[in-house]
């Protein structure tokens, strides 16, 4: 990945392209109207009448009209551009996203990810519709209008040629503090929107812990703080503007008192040796605001360039590389199945680091493990002694050194796609979206019947809760279950892959009590028949019902007596 976001996000966009060109091409239209304008005043200087207008006036408008329709066309080209490169970046972000790892420490809290995809992304879209197509304009209008002028008057043109550099210079140095405001701005922002969604996650802990009155002050004050950093990207914006109308101000009419007094006869010089006419005159006062025109343009839409690169920026960020979740970049891929029935797992001189990115000391070192076909397996052993980071392994949700073969295929980037096809995996504290129970039984899987759903409801005893709330939605994170009836949903989910074969448990009877560790214990054991189970737990009694106990905290992993 560049280091330039831009250059590696718009390459399509990073030259002017044909719309470019119909917009730079429409505002030289001016020259030849103003040609015209000034042509048929001084015709009527001359005494020649209304009559003389005619053709000037007729020709003014036909320019005006063309000039309209290249702008309405380049215009919807330019803007059809940008949404469809903003539709490249979203989805490169969220594809990048959805490629690292779940366990990925460094992964950006979804309420700042989301805030930058769906809300600060949008501000790409004013730099390219406007800023791009004005810092084009910029380049080339002055440049063409200059040598006419100078062909004139280089009094004139000099007026113009000191006035001008002094407005990019002062917005560059005004464009750096707003550029900096800008990605202060989108960071207090994502900020305040991971805040507010970590809260409303953990609402019902708040309310139990008295918190909600605190939390209410400190939301009020990111707010405050999201305000200063929007009125100071405004103060920014309004400067720029006002450094721009104040040079262009005095560039015209520095060049407006040197042509009246040059037509009065009080200024002989700056014209080549000769005097101006009328119509020369009011040629050249024609030309003056339009050669500072591109440079207002740019400079009303100078904050745009500063949130646009900045929402760039946010996006390089969201796009930039972390822990990858293997086989995610692939894709699908037809890969041999292997072994007819349960699979077994085979793990050789794996070792996983605790930090990939620092290289800190390695959390599992030289593991060798092997199940058989259909076998259940209980991982026991103290806290951080690994047993999640194994069933992760075994999953293929993080990167490990050493060999893993899951039913005779070994796990790599081009099958650990297809493999995790095989596995159901429940957590510690397993998700629960917003909507029904039904759906977050079948999680949107089209392959997944109703009939299904209901059955595997009944096999978690998850009915009684659907028949107590029927049509009822849940909230996000769980609201509406206890723990153990969200226990009893990921059961269901389990229930309902018929594909998965190979059950990687995490902790299921954490925080329970005793009675529904039992019911939770019984329906998992059913559940495993005709399918290799490998369960990371703390629970003695559940351990004790598997065929087999691996005790973690030694290396070699040690079979239990």
């Amino acid at each position: 990945m560049p280091s330039d976001p831009r250059s590696s996000a718009l390459p399509s966009l990073a030259r002017p392209g044909l719309a470019g060109f119909a917009q730079g091409a429409a505002a030289l239209l001016w020259l030849p109207q103003a040609a015209l304008l000034a042509w048929a005043i001084e015709r009527i200087a001359r005494g020649e009448g209304m009559g003389a207008v005619l053709m000037p006036a007729l020709g003014v408008v036909l320019l005006g009209a063309l000039r309209a329709g290249c702008e309405a066309w380049a215009m919807r080209c330019v803007f059809t551009q940008a949404r469809a490169a903003l539709s490249v970046l979203r989805a490169r972000a969220a594809s990048v996203l959805a490629a690292h790892s779940p366990l990925d420490r460094a992964r950006p809290a979804s309420g700042a990810a989301a805030s930058v995809i769906a809300e600060q992304a949008e501000a790409v879209v004013p730099y390219l519709v406007r800023y791009a197509p004005a810092r084009w304009r910029a380049a080339v209008v002055p440049l063409a209008i200059l040598p006419l002028v100078v062909l004139h008057s280089w009094v004139a043109a000099l007026v113009l040629l000191v006035a001008a550099p002094l407005i990019p210079l002062f917005m560059a140095i005004v464009g750096w503090r707003a550029r900096a405001a800008s990605e202060a701005h989108m960071v207090e922002a994502g900020g305040m929107q991971a805040f507010l969604l970590d809260r409303l996650r953990g609402l019902a802990s708040l309310r139990a812990l008295g918190a909600v009155e605190l939390t209410a002050l400190r939301l009020g004050e990111a707010a405050q703080s999201l305000r200063s950093r929007t009125m100071a990207v405004l103060r920014i914006a309004f400067l720029s503007s006002a450094v721009l109308e104040l040079f262009s101000a005095l560039g015209v009419a520095m060049v407006a008192a040197y042509i009246g007094f040059h037509l009065l006869g009080h200024f002989e010089f700056g014209t080549w040796g000769r005097r101006l006419s009328l119509g020369e005159g009011v040629f050249v006062l024609l030309l003056a605001p339009a050669f500072f025109e591109p440079l207002r343009e740019l400079s009303a839409v100078w904050h745009d360039r500063a949130a646009g690169e900045a929402a760039l920026a946010s996006l390089h960020r969201l796009a930039a590389g972390g822990m990858a979740l293997p086989g995610a970049q692939a894709g699908p891929v037809a890969v041999d199945r292997g072994e007819a029935g349960p699979p077994s797992v085979h793990l050789h001189g794996v070792q996983v680091l605790a930090d990939a990115q620092t290289g800190d000391a390695p959390i599992i070192e030289a593991c060798d493990l092997h199940v058989a076909p259909g076998e259940h397996v209980a991982l026991v052993g103290p806290s951080g002694a690994g047993k999640t980071c194994l069933l992760s392994l075994i999953a293929g949700l993080m990167p490990a050194q050493g060999r893993i073969v899951i039913g005779g295929v070994p796990l790599n980037e081009r099958s650990a796609t297809a493999l995790r096809r095989r596995m159901a995996w429940m957590g510690q504290r397993p998700h629960v979206f917003a909507g029904s129970l039904a759906a977050n039984v079948a999680l949107g899987r089209a392959s997944v019947k109703p009939a299904q759903v209901e059955a595997a409801m009944r096999f978690a005893g998850l009915d009684a809760a659907a028949q107590a709330r029927p049509g009822a939605a849940l909230g996000e994170g769980g609201r509406g279950l206890s723990g153990g009836e969200a226990v009893r949903l990921a059961l269901a989910r389990l229930a309902v892959h018929p594909d998965a074969d190979l059950l990687l448990i995490d902790e299921p009877t954490a925080h329970l009590d005793s009675e529904t560790a039992a019911r939770v214990a019984d329906a998992l054991v059913a559940l495993a028949r005709g399918r290799t189970l490998i369960v990371a737990t703390h629970d003695p009694l559940l351990a004790a019902r598997m065929d087999r106990v691996v005790r973690l905290g030694a290396m070699p992993l040690e079979e239990a007596a």
